[in-house]
């Protein structure tokens, strides 16, 4: 195709690549010590000693063990704390250790867990499970909690995943008398249920409720990952059990999908059209994100490891050929006709240099359906932090909460 919007970047090998300490010195320290993805929540104190082991032991597969285990024990150290301080009844500086080792142990297990990854045989799927864990001791902390709630995927198919494990939090003013608008949060390729605290914070403090679920292919989705319709009726099982929850206002329900996410909010928008009043595509791709010379050049680019393995598995392909291969013919959102079709309200947000999913895959839904919305930040790659997060609340409160004054974030 004609030149990428992100003009010769696309053709950059970025300066963080071919070594962990080329990650940690030109891009991760500065993201550590700022507290921004993928670190948020997190204490550079906590980080500094990992590096500095695997620089000096020169451990650079992110899929390794060995990268996976140099974190372990700074996590472990955090949890212990925590549990002392959670008996002197210190709940909030619990609450706080709590949650710097869920971040430590996020990072461990990054950049993908497989749905189909055991403990057994899976380091990172131990590391995912021990940041479960240790992140809903910090949640139960908090007021009002966040908590994980396991449902029936009652429009699975037979081969699929029978349950769906989702958090949720509810400000503590929802109830049967007084439902609250709801945000349904899909979530990314590496950001899973546990890595959203700020954004329930800030949806919680507009009066909304928020349900987290997992996207296909990831985490504990049981959604077929090879399915392109999967999703469908993943998020079908979600609305409804979502409308047997009489603290919810059904009639207020927008979705947001983050990064990988945001593929899903856009499909949502169509497919589930009735039943949102608007959707947030945040970093998204829709079709040219899976176009061959696109993938050719995405592991050169900002994101902090090879992607196209874990995305390969993430769509249920075997090999990663095969994806580059077939995947967008199977998968895209223009070329199924998908987005031929009306859709809800639907905002879509990134950087116009994003160099994991390109910015064309923004403006090609122009070209198709129903209006769309958009806001695109000239200079800022994927997902346009900082400047997309206040336009994404902003326009949810337009959706969700029309007649309130506008909150700050």
């Amino acid at each position: 195709m004609a030149p990428w919007m992100m003009g010769e970047k696309f053709n950059t090998v970025y300066p963080h690549k071919g070594s962990v300490k080329a990650l940690w010195e030109t891009k991760w320290k500065f993201c550590c010590d700022k507290a921004i993805y993928p670190f948020h929540d997190g204490d550079i104190k906590d980080f500094e000693p990992i590096f500095e082991k695997l620089i000096k032991e020169n451990i650079n597969d992110a899929s390794s063990e060995a990268y996976t285990k140099a974190f372990l024990p700074i996590a472990e150290n955090l949890e212990k704390q925590a549990d002392a301080l959670h008996q002197d009844g210190k709940r909030d500086a619990a609450s706080d250790l709590y949650r710097r080792a869920a971040v430590v142990l996020r990072i461990s297990r990054f950049p993908y867990v497989s749905p189909a990854s055991r403990p057994e045989t899976s380091l990172k799927r131990v590391a995912f499970e021990r940041q479960k864990k240790v992140y809903l001791k910090a949640t139960a902390l908090w007021q009002p909690v966040l908590k994980e709630v396991v449902i029936p995927h009652e429009q699975g198919l037979s081969h699929e995943g029978q349950e769906i494990s989702l958090y949720l939090r509810l400000p503590e003013e929802a109830s049967a008398s007084h439902p609250v608008p709801v945000v349904l949060l899909m979530t990314g390729l590496d950001g899973y249920r546990p890595d959203n605290s700020q954004r329930t914070h800030e949806i919680i403090a507009r009066g909304w409720g928020v349900v987290i679920v997992e996207i296909p292919g990831t985490a504990d989705s049981p959604a077929d990952p090879a399915d392109p319709e999967s999703p469908d009726r993943l998020w079908t099982s979600v609305l409804n059990w979502m409308k047997t929850q009489p603290e919810m206002d059904m009639s207020h329900v927008a979705a947001w999908g983050l990064s990988a996410g945001g593929f899903y909010a856009i499909r949502a928008s169509v497919i589930h059209r009735h039943r949102l009043v608007g959707s947030v595509a945040h970093g998204p791709g829709s079709h040219h994100f899976l176009n061959k010379e696109w993938l050719s050049r995405v592991n050169d680019h900002e994101y902090p490891f090879t992607i196209t393995d874990p995305w390969a598995e993430k769509y249920g392909y075997s090999s990663t050929e095969e994806f580059i291969e077939n995947a967008q013919k199977k998968f895209s959102l223009v070329e199924t006709g998908v987005m031929d079709n009306p859709n809800c309200r639907l905002l879509l947000l990134n950087g116009v240099d994003d160099g994991v999913v390109p910015i064309e895959d923004c403006h090609v839904l122009f070209n198709h359906g129903g209006p769309k919305e958009g806001r695109f930040f000239e200079g800022l790659v994927h997902m346009g932090y900082p400047h997309s997060l206040p336009v994404a609340y902003q326009w949810l409160e337009s959706v969700l909460s029309p007649n309130q004054p506008e909150l700050k974030n």
